[in-house]
């Protein structure tokens, strides 16, 4: 695959050429009927954050769909391919993947009138690393120099780091910055258009535990956000805004729904401009479309993945052959055939197949479904005693293909399975993080930048933040080490994929599907685009 011409430079060529070419959507049609206008408002189903909008601490969908609106990066992901082209940088140069020069554009400002400037991020960076700043996506940046001595000594953080700053990180001038890893990093240019990597106003640094910032982050993106409630978030353009993305519309309104049903209703009704949730029952037969059209829907792939995670602190569920059993028995063609209709692939593996690199039959065996060789495997590891619950959260639309597996269980195992309802993403997410449940719960990943490496490290290496399942294996953590620092795409991709492998052996979570984007829209709505994220370009949706 060939990286796009603004990144053409140097080593980097080299290095972006990891980057996925997801685009094309299951079905032709993106809502286009002309070109786009300017002006007007859209409303949007939106979920509740899990935590304050800090690109430094927001690891799920709800938060970081809104944190994309209204910051900019380094780099953007193209919405039609995912390929990396520039943002807020003019060029980041390489010789050997280890040192990186970051050049900036002239004259881009916050959103409150701010300059961006290099040490808008370097000191960003070094406040989401530092450890007890707590920052959620902090250990994206443990590939710079100096990032073990801002972690602390202990778990508690009793101790304080070594230092406060990481030493790979260098500001040149103004509008320069430098970074140095420990170990070459063949596809780090590929990685800073993740919202971890986002400047930070100096505004920011006055009070970083401001709840206030949280709640209405300032930014240097197309939005800017002027109401945040339990209800919606509200986003209007950004004056200040001259970078090569604008919006057409002038507001957008996420309306936080607990109930992906209801949501749907409402654009049928044209009172809601957008979904990206599709309601299971309304998936069987393609009702959807035939309430709304042709016009009004699209299916996109998506580097979306659905996963099952065996809860760390269920004592059972340690058996790994347990937990292959489990996996075994679940027939993934017929539920994404049945409750989801074809919008899901059977999973085969833990890595996306719109990205380079995915290795087809990665799971093996464990993923392959056989109900008499699940039963006896399931028997000779002792079965499971009492309830098995699958947690998933009220607000997903996930009741159905839950529903769906348990029943699975029940028949091909002999299990007790429950489905187990919380009312929200959030109240899910407390409850992961707070070791409250057992059995399994639903997990997803969508990707943050197209590299088969962002499903890996960020979910399975040791006390990474999204690692729910606790998985720790000292040869994985090594061989995507090893990996990070080979000199070519080709070399690179195949020691990821050796890791990769080693997840079929310790089954922290088993792999469900991954996932096309089916979408739908109002009448009111044109220009409507799909990112290989599974996101909508709000770059690109105007009202007609």
């Amino acid at each position: 695959m060939r990286a796009p011409r603004t990144l053409a430079v140097a080593m980097v060529t080299v290095a972006l050429a990891t980057s996925a070419c997801g685009g094309g959507s299951t079905e032709s049609g993106s809502g286009s009927d002309g070109a786009a206008k300017s002006g007007g408002e859209i409303t949007i189903r939106g979920c509740t954050p899990e935590n304050p909008l800090l690109g430094s601490n927001t690891t799920e969908v709800c938060g970081g769909n809104v944190i994309d609106a209204v910051t900019s990066k380094l780099v953007r992901y193209n919405s039609e391919t995912a390929e990396p082209e520039m943002d807020l940088a003019e060029s980041i140069e390489t010789s050997d993947n280890k040192v990186f020069t970051v050049k900036l554009q002239k004259d881009r400002k916050f959103s409150d009138g701010t300059p961006v400037t290099a040490k808008s991020f370097v000191d960003a960076w070094n406040f989401a690393a530092y450890a007890p700043n707590g920052q959620q996506n902090g250990y994206f940046f443990e590939p710079v120099q100096g990032f073990a001595d801002v972690q602390c000594a202990d778990e508690e953080c009793k101790t304080k780091p070594k230092a406060q700053t990481m030493s790979g990180l260098k500001v040149v001038d103004d509008s320069t910055f430098t970074i140095t890893t420990s170990e070459p990093v063949s596809n780090l240019p590929v990685r800073l258009g993740y919202s971890a990597f986002v400047p930070q106003p100096e505004a920011f640094f006055k009070d970083p535990k401001s709840t206030e910032f949280g709640k209405m982050p300032i930014g240097a993106g197309p939005f800017k956000i002027t109401s945040n409630t339990a209800t919606e978030i509200v986003m209007e353009k950004n004056a200040e805004y001259t970078g090569k993305f604008p919006a057409h519309v002038d507001k957008v309104t996420y309306r936080i729904y607990n109930d992906a049903a209801a949501a749907f209703t409402e654009v049928v009704a044209d009172q809601l401009d957008f979904t990206d949730i599709i309601p299971a029952d309304q998936l069987v037969g393609d009702q959807w479309k035939s309430q709304l059209g042709e016009d009004r829907t699209t299916v996109r792939e998506s580097g979306v993945h659905q996963t099952l995670t065996f809860t760390p602190n269920d004592e059972q569920l340690k058996n790994v052959e347990l937990r292959k059993a489990i996996s075994k028995a679940i027939d993934r063609a017929t539920i994404t055939d049945k409750v989801f209709n074809g919008t899901r692939t059977p999973a085969d593996g833990w890595v996306s197949p719109v990205v380079d690199g995915y290795k087809a039959g990665a799971c093996g065996d464990a993923c392959t479904f056989d109900k008499d060789a699940a039963k006896k495997a399931y028997d000779a590891a002792g079965g499971y005693k009492g309830v098995f619950q699958i947690s998933v959260n009220g607000d997903g639309g996930h009741k159905m293909w839950a529903d769906a597996v348990c029943n699975q269980l029940k028949t091909n195992l002999g299990m007790n399975c429950q489905v187990n309802i919380t009312p929200d993403f959030k109240t899910l997410r407390t409850q992961i993080k707070a070791g409250e449940l057992k059995g399994a719960h639903r997990s997803g990943w969508q990707m943050d930048y197209p590299s088969i490496e962002n499903f890996l490290t960020p979910l399975y290496t040791k006390n990474a933040a999204s690692n729910d399942a606790k998985y720790d294996n000292p040869a994985f953590d090594k061989k995507l080490v090893e990996a990070a620092a080979a000199k070519t795409p080709e070399e690179a991709n195949k020691l990821y994929q050796e890791a990769e492998a080693m997840l079929a052996d310790g089954m922290p979570v088993t792999p469900l599907w991954s996932a096309a984007t089916p979408v739908a829209w109002s009448s009111k709505v044109t220009n409507v685009k799909v990112t290989p994220f599974g996101t909508l370009d709000l770059s690109a949706i105007s009202v007609k």
